[in-house]
Order: C-alpha cells, then structure tokens, then sequence
C-alpha cells in the first residue's frame, strides 16, 4: 500500500509544480478536515497573485476525487481535505493485510550506530540508560524500514586506568578478583584500585610501568587484561537482558580494537598537512571552532606525552567504518556533553577526506535523567544509581501495582508481566521525553496506568485481546473493508493510517519521542471508539467483524509500535 499522506503530497506536488517547479505543498493536520495543505500562500506571493484564488486554482487541478470526499479553500488560502469513507477503508484493508502494518521500506543504507558505551570495571549506572535504550530503538526502526543496521558498542576498554587495574588485580590475586567481579561489584573494584594508585606511589609506579607494557602487547599483561574486559562483558550482558536490549558480545567494538590504527591515524593527518604543533601536541584546528577568548580550538590528536587522545580513537573509528565497513550513515547515540567534540572530529575528518559526499554522520545527543532536585539522578550517599538496582525496582514496583489492579492474576503470569511493565515503564519514561531535554525520574508517573505511559498503552492492548478472549472471537481475517459508519470509527482508523507517518517521522529526527507521542494518540483515539461503538455487542454480524477487525489492527499497531521502542506488549495484565 502506499502512504496516505504521500499519495495525497504526490498528487498536490504535481498540480503545484505545474504552476511554479520547486513549490511544496506540506500536509497538517486541521480542525476541519483530514488534512490541510498549505504552500499556496508562499506560491501566491511569490507570483504575485491572491492566495485564495491560486489556492481553489490548485484546488480545482488535483483531481483528488477518488481520495476526498470534500477539497475545500478556507482562510487566506489553505486547502483543507477530507478523505472519502471508501479511500480510508481500502487503505486500511491493505494495512492489515500488510505484515509491516503499511510502514513503507526505506532504500537499503548501511547504518552505524555507536551507542550504549560503558567502561570496563565500572559498573552501568543511571546515566548508561538514555544512550542504551535511544540506540535500541533506533536499530529496531532502522531495520524494520530495510536498512543494514550494524551495533557497535564502543566500550571503554584502553587506556591508562588499566595500569592500576591489572596491578590491582595481581594484587589481590585472579581467582579472588575473578569472583568480586563475578558478583558485578565493580565499582568496588574500581575504587579499591583508585585508592591504592592515589595513596602508595609504589604501586602508582608500577601501574604507570604496566601501562607501557600493555600498550606494546606484552603477553601476561594482555592476559590480565583480558580477564578484566571477560568479566565486566559478562556483567554488561546481564544488564542488557534485565533491560531488554538488542546488544551482544559480537555488537562490541571498544577503544582497543583502533589501537593499532591510531599511529597510522597522526602519520596521514600529518601527510595532510593537517596537524599542527600546539604546546607540545599534534592537533588539528578545524575552521569555524574557538574558545572562549575567539582563539582556534585545538582537537588533541596526539597528547604532549606521546599518548593519543580520545579523537584519534574516533577518528581511526570513523575512517575504519567507512573504509572498510562501508557505512553510508553514521549515528553516534552520545549525551550532549559530547556535542562539540563530535563536531570537530566529523569536520577533522571530513578535511582528511574519510567522510566524503554521500557518507552521513549524526551527533544523536540526549539530555540527563535528573533526580526531583533536577539534578543529575544519584543514591543519598551521592553516587550514581546503578542500573540493575533501578531495573530490580521497576519490577518489584510493577508486581505490587499488578497484584493492585487484578489480585486474580495468577502469581507466574503476574511475574511475567511485572517484568514487562516495570522495564518498558524505565524505557518509555526515557524514550517518550524528547531526547534533547532532560527529564525527571518519577517512579509514579512513569508506572500510572493513566496519561502517556508505557503501563497505561500495555494496558489498552491487553484490554483489546480481552475482548477476544471475553467473546471467544476468532481474530477476523484480513480482505474484507471495514465499515466506517460512526465518526469514533473513522476516527480510529486515521489514526491507524497515521502509523508509517509516525515512524517516518522519528527516523527523520531520530526522536522516539514521536513514536511514543503516536501511540498514546492511538490509544486514547481507541478508547473513544471502545465508548461508544460496542464491539461484542454490536448490531449486526458485519457490524460486529468489522469492529473486531478495527480492534484487531489496532493491537498489532500498539504491539508493534512498542516492539520498535523494545517494549513488550502483554495479553492480560
């Protein structure tokens, strides 16, 4: 099938373009019809003709009578358009017969998402879950519409700290530190290491010694290494599966695998005649980049001390994944914070030639998830929450509110579901605030089963399959059109024609939030027609199939707008 909106554009498009190449005619929503176009105001001054002529003009040319039942001008020149009962049926008979459910496919690209990112021997904290779950749901929908996806999980895994943490662990020897960091107490570890590196300038001199053995890949040291990246991998696979996320092992690509690139990184930024010599260290100075005092800000290549900065990490990243993986996109799910940084590595690469014309790069930045002092969200004793203890809670608190709400639930199937409800409330709280905000973490809000929550859509879609379950209603097949005879029911099926629009829209500002906006819209439009269109009790038998049809298609949208935010979608609940 093709798009409502898009066949609708298509046809404008063409009658504008008749009049003026270059006009848009951009389709909204109106309190008057299906849809409003507007572009005839901007076309008529631009030939100096009077808008509401230009528009019944345009109006008249579109030959839209197979799609609307009304084409009408109003105000200084809007065409408003209302869709015929018999378009909007045929288009919805299509979308349940479409296993996509209408979401149209994408020309295929191979999209890089860099996302999640946590540091070897620290645990994941509160602020590893908006980068986690945003990238999560962007693969979903990227893959849905037909891309390539590839996951890159860019895990902190190199670099100096891990002079203290390998004599750390010689110190308190392998098979102690194997089970502390089995237990996924790794903070702990961490700060145990810290202290010693911070207070025994003996061990400072060895972890600064172990630092140099590990960046020439001495043996013992890259065995020792290696035990400290097995056992943080296996925590970060626990917190992913608690957190219902697409992330494996093979989805890793850490600071280490670029190690060896980074020399050649400096050797042909130099051979560019890129790098420039700034108290002692090799930068670039990307044009239109200054601090403070309007001087040139320098991007740290290669550190006075020999070392290499974070950008010749990301700058060997970006020329290996288009080089060698052949990325046409690239989408770095990063907190703002990073904002500059990024900029001046995809403009450093760009003047090196590793980002050509018609390779895209993205910054996909979000906002902090704050405590109610909107401040960075931590425990009393000042730390930040760890992520597994946040998940445990959003079931504990989910089981409690399920046994609330229906204490006949059996208790196997109520554990179930708090699983469900408790993680898709921590997700959807996050992905449903636009992702450049932050956002206060409200343990009641998020878990209400009333207003844009994720308990409050699972909700409307296990009442749907109640209805079948109620009826004993077979699930109609897909073909034949509904009847749209009540306004709730026109209603419900624009909002499901509105589904490939809203995932549209959130690839195209890579927002979730838009999604999320969508299905609450979608749900809340299925209670009005639940109200007053009765579904079960329905007239008559057609009446009754084509009710439990609309029904049907819209618990498969809700299921399967969920299913790309990662959010599970239970039966009974």
């Amino acid at each position: 099938m093709d798009d409502t909106k898009t066949v609708l554009e298509t046809r404008l498009r063409a009658v504008f373009d008749a009049v003026e190449t270059g006009a848009d005619p951009v389709l909204r929503p109106s309190d008057h019809a299906d849809f409003q176009a507007n572009g005839a105001l901007a076309l008529a001054k631009r030939l100096g003709r009077q808008p509401r002529e230009l528009a019944a003009e345009i109006a008249a040319a579109a030959s839209l009578d197979d799609l609307c039942e009304t084409v009408e001008v109003s105000g200084p020149g809007f065409i408003n358009l209302t869709l015929s009962t018999s378009f909007i049926a045929n288009q919805l008979s299509a979308m349940a017969a479409d296993d996509r459910l209408g979401v149209l496919g994408s020309e295929p690209e191979n999209v890089i998402i860099d996302y999640s990112s946590p540091n070897v021997a620290k645990e994941m904290h509160v602020g590893h879950l908006r980068g986690t779950v945003i990238g999560d749901a962007l693969c979903r929908m990227l893959t849905y519409v037909g891309h390539h996806v590839r996951r890159e999980n860019h895990i902190g895994d190199w670099g100096t700290p891990f002079g203290m943490l390998i004599e750390h662990l010689i110190d308190v020897g392998e098979e102690k530190a194997v089970l502390e960091l089995s237990v996924g107490d790794l903070d702990t570890f961490y700060r145990q290491a810290r202290a010693s590196f911070d207070s025994d300038p003996t061990f400072r001199d060895r972890s600064r010694a172990r630092v140099v053995l590990l960046q020439s890949g001495d043996a013992e040291t890259m065995r020792l290494w290696q035990i400290l990246v097995a056992e943080s991998v296996r925590y970060f696979d626990e917190v992913y599966a608690k957190l219902g996320v697409l992330l494996t092992d093979d989805d890793i690509v850490g600071e280490s695998a670029y190690n060896s690139m980074l020399a050649d990184v400096v050797r042909d930024l130099d051979g560019l005649g890129l790098l420039v010599e700034s108290d002692g260290a090799r930068c670039v100075f990307p044009p239109g980049f200054t601090n403070r005092n309007g001087d040139p800000l320098p991007l740290i290549v290669r550190k006075s001390d020999g070392g290499y900065g974070y950008a010749a990490t990301d700058l060997a990243a970006i020329r290996d994944r288009v080089g060698r993986l052949g990325a046409t996109e690239i989408l770095y799910v990063v907190g703002a914070p990073q904002a500059q940084h990024f900029e001046m590595c995809f403009a450093a690469a760009t003047m090196a030639g590793w980002l050509p014309d018609g390779v895209r790069v993205a910054h996909v930045s979000f906002g902090s998830v704050q405590g109610a002092d909107h401040k960075i969200l931590k425990t009393r004793a000042g730390d930040r929450i760890r992520l597994v203890d946040l998940l445990d809670e959003a079931v504990e608190r989910a089981e409690t509110a399920i046994a609330e709400k229906n204490p006949d639930l059996d208790a196997a199937t109520r554990g179930s579901v708090a699983k469900m409800l408790g993680v898709g409330a921590i997700k959807y709280a996050d992905l449903s605030t636009d992702r450049t905000r932050d956002y206060v973490f409200d343990w009641e809000r998020m878990l209400a089963f009333e207003g844009n929550t994720a308990p409050y859509l699972q909700y409307a879609h296990a009442r749907i399959r109640s209805i079948f379950r109620r009826g004993n209603a077979a699930v109609p097949d897909p073909g034949p059109l509904p009847l749209l005879t009540e306004p709730a029911e026109r209603d419900l099926a624009l909002a499901l024609l509105g589904f490939n629009d809203a995932v549209t829209s959130t690839l195209g500002s890579w927002n979730p939030s838009r999604l999320c906006a969508y299905l609450f819209d979608l749900a809340t439009t299925f209670t009005g027609f639940y109200e007053n269109c009765p579904v079960l009790k329905a007239p008559t038998d057609e009446l009754r199939t084509s009710r439990l049809a609309l029904s049907d298609l819209t618990a498969r949208v809700l299921a399967q707008g969920l299913e790309l935010l990662g959010i599970s979608a239970p039966d009974q609940m």
